[in-house]
């Protein structure tokens, strides 16, 4: 998998969090450790939106390293970020207290999922 095919699964399991409850600014880093699919991009909470870009951003609150199958699992919410941090499977600098609001969005989109999955049967 390269770093783009990569970049793009991350963001569609992002995109379509519900993040308007978020009031505060949040920019976090991600950097991918791998020889094919490795890269950096970042998410970003904004006045309510959820951005996701290929980029690197240096006015982050916090930067997020692991390789790309931790990074796919936390997306998909089948791995908690806290879990992965305390194995060392991830690793975070920069302001942990923002860094804990990570799970906050992965959690508002695996409820999102599980009220589309409801509403389907």
């Amino acid at each position: 998998m390269t770093y783009a095919d990569f970049f793009y699964e991350v963001k569609n399991r992002f995109m379509g969090a519900d993040v308007s409850d978020i009031h505060e600014h949040l920019a976090y880093q991600f950097d991918i450790e791998d020889e094919e699919a490795g890269g950096i991009f970042y998410v970003e909470v904004k006045e309510g939106q959820l951005f996701v870009e290929p980029y690197e951003y240096y006015d982050r609150d916090a930067v997020f390293i692991s390789d790309p199958e931790t990074f796919m699992n936390i997306a998909e919410g089948k791995v908690d970020p806290i879990w992965a941090f305390t194995t060392q499977r991830l690793k975070v600098e920069g302001n942990i207290d923002k860094a804990l609001k990570l799970k906050e969005i992965i959690d508002s989109k695996k409820k999102q999922a599980k009220k589309a999955a409801k509403s389907k049967k």
